[in-house]
């Protein structure tokens, strides 16, 4: 044999060694276990930092809808009611002042209790959240009041509120029913007013 075939399987053997070698650099190492818990730890913690901010937002979203429906359930009823206190106060503004004072005590009596009735059912809307507009002298605001008339009046700043035809409500925040109203023209533009006082 000559000194190259004895040296071939020498060479065949360092060169599958050397093949071997370089496949194991070439094969992807063994992932580390800590660095594959730290970042599924990483994952997990992410997830449930989301799901906290997520039920944080549902538990708030909750209780303002939970809140609302107490506010704002009456509404409809609400409204039905300010008609019949509406009529209750028409009925008291037709009597003349004549009979009023007048007439016999059988007839004060009856007019006396129309006006507490009217009391005692706008007593009992404000127990529930209905508040009155009071707009005489604001400026006017389309969100709360609704014009139904203009009266020229050069001392009195324009777009003021200087009559109420019907009253206005809110309940909560909530305009129920917009106060209609006259509203001044003519006069000297005015200022920037705050909102209306909503009072009882």
């Amino acid at each position: 044999m000559t000194d190259e075939t004895k040296n071939a399987p020498q060479q065949d053997a360092e060169t599958a060694a050397a093949a071997h070698e370089n496949a194991e650099t070439a094969q992807p190492a063994e992932p580390d276990p800590v660095e594959l818990l730290k970042a599924e730890n990483a994952d997990l913690k992410d997830r449930y930092l989301r799901l906290a901010a997520e039920m944080d937002n549902l538990r708030r979203r909750t209780e303002r809808d939970v809140k609302d429906a107490k506010t704002y359930s009456v509404a409809a009823f609400a409204r039905d009611m300010l008609g019949v206190s509406d009529n209750l106060r028409r009925a008291l503004d037709a009597i003349p002042a004549e009979a009023r004072t007048g007439g016999d005590a059988g007839f004060v009596a009856l007019v006396e209790g129309v006006e507490m009735t009217e009391r005692s059912m706008l007593g009992a809307l404000e127990r529930h959240g209905v508040k009155k507009i009071e707009p005489t002298g604001q400026k006017f605001d389309p969100n709360f009041h609704q014009a139904m008339f203009e009266v020229p009046n050069p001392e009195i700043p324009a777009n003021t509120v200087i009559q109420v035809v019907q009253d206005g409500y809110v309940i909560g925040d909530r305009v129920l029913r917009p106060a209609m109203v006259g509203v001044s023209k003519g006069g000297p533009k005015a200022d920037a007013a705050p909102a209306p006082e909503q009072t009882a």
